[in-house]
């Protein structure tokens, strides 16, 4: 019976958890970053503030952990699935994998500018080495055979344009479907031009 009862006990702490989550996941994507109150989100996830309190130090803390629910449950669903296409170039390899990544962004823009707000806060870099980890294995299989030191310049690059991109679209200079395309042009020059080389010295 002991058993039984703590066991039911950790179940309603992770679906109250659940629930919390839920609801700040719910106000970043209907109200927006600044929305999320945590007075708010105890009123509504009918959880008293103490015990929010208990299981994040602070508002960043909440937020940041809503979006890694979110992000794995969204972001990421799709990259178990990413296998390379016979025949696929490079560039449609990458292209492939980053269109995965991007479509949920596309449909929940409310949570990218989130996301993009929730990196300079404190604590913010482990949500962006959290997302490079998980989308790393499906690069690593288009990128297999590929040059180590034109992926460790594709890896500088990228990150910087992505994050480049997403700040732009955060100030409202750049529609959320302008994100896609412009990565399309950058990453089809970059493995073009890797193509080229690897040609000029197979000739050589």
């Amino acid at each position: 019976m002991a058993t039984n009862a703590k066991t039911s006990t950790v179940e309603d702490q992770r679906r109250g958890q659940d629930r919390i989550l839920a609801i700040v996941a719910e106000l970043l994507e209907s109200e927006g970053y600044d929305a999320v109150q945590l007075r708010e989100v105890a009123k509504r996830s009918r959880t008293s503030l103490a015990t929010i309190y208990k299981r994040y130090a602070n508002r960043d803390e909440l937020i940041l952990a809503a979006l890694h629910e979110w992000m794995a449950e969204n972001r990421y669903s799709g990259l178990a699935d990413q296998t390379v296409e016979p025949g696929e170039t490079l560039y449609d390899g990458m292209m492939r994998v980053l269109r995965t990544i991007f479509e949920p962004w596309e449909q929940h823009p409310a949570m990218l500018t989130a996301f993009f707000r929730a990196r300079a806060a404190p604590g913010g870099q482990e949500i962006f080495r959290r997302g490079l980890d998980t989308t790393a294995p499906a690069f690593m299989q288009v990128l297999s055979g590929v040059d180590e030191t034109f992926i460790r310049d594709l890896d500088t690059i990228l990150s910087t344009v992505i994050y480049g991109l997403l700040g732009r679209f955060a100030a409202g200079e750049l529609a959320i479907k302008d994100i896609v395309p412009s990565l399309d042009r950058t990453v089809y020059w970059l493995a073009a031009g890797y193509e080229a080389a690897g040609r000029t010295e197979a000739r050589d």
